[in-house]
């Protein structure tokens, strides 16, 4: 069986019921989550052996985040305990012409303090088919950003293939510049994820969502990711906001040895959940490159995969292979 080790913070996830905002009532609803954990959880559900890297408080709630994703099949063999907290993110879902809330409340947390040396990443490593991150993670704190660095140094090392999801979110930031922490990541992958607002934000390249909205348009701008930092494959992801809940979903991907270039079909979606779309593309991506699909077939399924994710509440896709490939047959 094939394996993938993900890197970064689990995180927990409070959202009110409905769509009330924010503490209208004294209920929250709880989920566990964060981009790395949602790669691993779907990897699971997809078939594929995945480990889960991370530092979690080492208390009932570090433990009951742990034992979820224990649940969904992802290997816990080298998350690390230590820290204080658990961070957490608020998510008001929002409703019509109200856009959706998030609110984080992360710093300091274990996984923010980890130290760069916290991770053996040649023992971790050893063996693994695959590593996957995001630009999440360097934003969080030196101890993360260093921690990164090094497991992609020690992937690459060893000819581990690598996957960067850019994952830009402007909050995290707080007004800084990312693009001297991202860019240098990005330049190491493999295969770099993005929209055109990650490419804009966290590579200083000129983007909108109407550059993916014609084949020669998201092509130039693919293959202008894929120069700028030298990687093997770039596939962007377009969202479009067709209502209040109603998406259009869609991605292309640009091979840059071969010049081939793939745009998926475009699947419209009725919302229930948009936290966790873009994390179920990178793991549908993953899966399928991993187990040799071609880059357009893999493009295929994770576009599909990604909007059916977009369907359920909750960070976690739990959608199978078939569940996927069902939706590719309709």
């Amino acid at each position: 069986m094939k394996r993938v080790v993900t890197f970064g913070e689990l995180l927990l996830r409070l959202s009110p019921p409905g769509e009330e905002h924010l503490f209208e009532s004294s209920d929250l609803v709880t989920y566990f989550g964060g981009a790395e954990a949602n790669v691993a959880v779907a990897l699971s559900h997809f078939g594929v052996r995945c480990d889960y890297v991370t530092r979690a408080p080492d208390n009932p709630i570090g433990d009951a985040g742990v034992a979820a994703l224990a649940r969904e099949g992802v290997g816990m063999e080298w998350i690390v305990r230590g820290g204080e907290r658990l961070g957490i993110y608020f998510v008001e879902p929002g409703a019509d012409l109200r856009a959706m809330r998030v609110v984080y409340d992360r710093a300091g947390s274990a996984f923010a303090r980890i130290e760069p040396r916290a991770v053996d990443w040649p023992r971790v490593l050893a063996g693994a088919d695959w590593f996957h991150s995001s630009g999440i993670t360097p934003a969080l704190g030196d101890g993360p950003a260093a921690a990164l660095a090094g497991a992609i140094t020690c992937a690459r090392a060893q000819g581990t293939p690598v996957s960067f999801d850019l994952n830009y979110r402007e909050a995290l930031w707080r007004d800084r510049d990312p693009r001297p922490l991202v860019e240098p990541l990005a330049r190491q992958a493999t295969v770099l994820i993005a929209n055109p607002t990650a490419v804009r934000a966290m590579l200083g390249i000129d983007a909108d969502d109407d550059s993916l909205a014609s084949p020669g348009p998201a092509r130039d701008l693919a293959k202008r990711v894929a120069d700028r930092c030298g990687v093997e494959r770039v596939t962007l992801t377009r969202r479009e906001i067709l209502g209040p809940r109603r998406h259009g979903w869609s991605a292309v991907l640009y091979d840059r040895d071969t010049g081939s270039f793939a745009q998926s079909r475009r699947h419209c979606v009725e919302v229930v959940d948009r936290v966790g779309g873009g994390d179920s593309f990178a793991a549908a991506l993953i899966a399928r490159l991993v187990g040799g699909d071609a880059p357009a077939d893999a493009l295929e399924f994770a576009v599909a995969a990604s909007a059916l994710k977009l369907t359920v509440p909750g960070d976690f896709s739990r959608s199978s292979v078939r569940d996927v490939q069902a939706l590719l047959r309709a």
